[in-house]
């Protein structure tokens, strides 16, 4: 056991800080973000081309496409959760996208060339509704089996599955879409996601650590869940006490129970809580600013390269270089850069990167400096801000975690997409070139980064609020 024993204090040493009791819960949670983001980037570099291909002026009305689907199937989404538990209702939402990537591979194979135009417009829709929900239901399920503390030290960890699903999805696309073509590779994105769909039956039911511990002491663990159930409310903006209905108590200490609610609770819940509309603007500001840079990127590129396989072999070998940095700061930056400086300053990272950039960019517009950019701002919102950011919602009861996350995740972060959109279209317009739009981008970044901070503060209020009763209780 010695040997054991010594590689596993190395692994918590150098990696990650994991106790014994989350190595399951942890091993599963890395293999499942393999297998979610493989799918995906299996399918964007396709995605990506498209786009490219229809040119600029046509991105934006398949932008408003996305916000129209995504609003649909927010509404469909929440039905399917609110009669279900997890286990339940994360397989369906996966084999539902499965379908639906075998319907496009028959569409793409048997429909005439004439046609091809409508179903990658499509395509391009389906792929941007299908990225948002496969990433955020899996997310929300991490958020709901780790508190906030295991988040802070296991998230980067998990995140570098992510990355290391990414890259092979990419290192697919970019091998054989000139072989077998961009069809087939929706059959091999369909697999990798049917393995997510499995990976759920076989979590623990929680892995909350103290909540885990005095269960087993003490049979009951009552006042552990309620007084989270109590807190996590708060944060969603609704008060402790006779507001708080005994039934979500009871609801959220049985993690194994449907979620309850309407198809609306998202929303409504969002509407009232200062914390969740400080979260949707902090997803705003990042979709607006990433929208500048992805049209900057497909009007260079549409210029730059003529040839369709070439292009999408370029996007494949970008989202490589991303994946790469991504998990090399992952593995020895993001856990520590939590734990040393707090989730404000943390979130704070993506946006200064921004600011930096667009600046840059604006000083000097080439191609290189952009893709570079666009490398360092992805890697960024990978590695350090999309787990800091998961990190906000762990202070949240569980109908939110599913419910109000999926509404910010999607609809709130494709509308920022919207105005990016419509944003690009009107600076061209006005006259402005990539120097003028990034100029006008960098005091976008500069807002988002104080209020990453603000959130960060609030963030750790709320999680205080949620311990000081359980070390009461012990």
């Amino acid at each position: 056991m010695r040997p054991t024993r010594r590689i596993f204090g190395i692994f918590r040493q150098r990696v990650v800080d994991v106790k014994p009791d989350e190595l399951r819960a942890l091993g599963l949670a890395f293999i499942f973000n393999f297998i979610v983001l493989g799918s995906y980037y299996v399918l964007r570099p396709i995605r990506d081309e498209i786009g490219a291909a229809g040119g600029v002026e046509n991105l934006s009305w398949m932008y408003t496409g996305t916000l129209v689907a995504v609003l649909i199937a927010n509404a469909l989404f929440s039905g399917v959760v609110s009669g279900r538990s997890r286990r339940r209702f994360i397989p369906i939402a996966y084999r539902f996208f499965i379908a639906n990537l075998i319907l496009f591979f028959l569409l793409m194979r048997m429909l005439p060339a004439a046609q091809q135009m409508w179903v990658g417009r499509a395509f391009f829709v389906w792929v941007s509704v299908f990225n948002l929900f496969v990433v955020t239901v899996f997310w929300a399920f991490m958020t709901d089996i780790f508190n906030p503390e295991q988040a802070k030290r296991l998230f980067g960890f998990i995140s570098v599955g992510g990355t290391l699903g990414g890259i092979m999805g990419a290192l697919l696309t970019a091998s054989l879409v000139q072989g077998i073509g961009a069809a087939n590779l929706l059959l091999v994105s369909a697999v990798l996601l049917e393995g997510g769909a499995w990976c759920v039956r076989f979590f623990p039911a929680e892995c909350s650590g103290a909540c885990v511990k005095r269960r087993a002491g003490d049979g009951v663990g009552s006042a552990c869940d309620t007084n989270a159930a109590t807190t996590a409310a708060a944060g969603a903006g609704i008060k402790h006490g006779s507001s708080v209905p005994q039934n979500q108590i009871a609801k959220d200490a049985n993690g194994e129970a449907p979620i309850g609610g309407t198809i609306w609770s998202g929303v409504t819940h969002v509407a009232r809580s200062p914390y969740l509309l400080g979260i949707c603007g902090f997803m705003l500001f990042h979709a607006i600013t990433g929208t500048l840079v992805y049209f900057q990127q497909a009007d260079i590129t549409a210029r730059q390269f003529t040839d369709r396989a070439a292009r999408t072999a370029f996007f494949a070998h970008l989202d490589i270089w991303v994946n790469v940095l991504t998990i090399v700061v992952q593995i020895f930056l993001t856990g520590r850069l939590l734990r040393w400086f707090g989730v404000g300053l943390t979130l704070a990272i993506l946006p200064l990167v921004n600011v930096i950039g667009f600046l840059a960019v604006g000083t000097m517009p080439l191609l290189g400096l952009l893709a570079f950019f666009q490398v360092l701002r992805r890697a960024a919102n990978f590695a350090v801000s999309r787990p800091a950011r998961e990190v906000l919602f762990t202070v949240l009861r569980r109908e939110d975690k599913y419910k109000a996350k999926s509404f910010i995740d999607t609809f709130v972060y494709r509308g920022g997409d919207q105005l990016g959109a419509w944003s690009y279209p009107f600076l061209t317009w006005l006259g402005l070139g990539l120097t003028g739009i990034s100029f006008v981008a960098a005091p976008l970044a500069a807002i988002w980064c104080c209020l990453s901070i603000w959130l960060g503060r609030r963030q750790v209020r709320l999680a205080r609020a949620r311990e000081e009763p359980q070390l009461r209780a012990s």
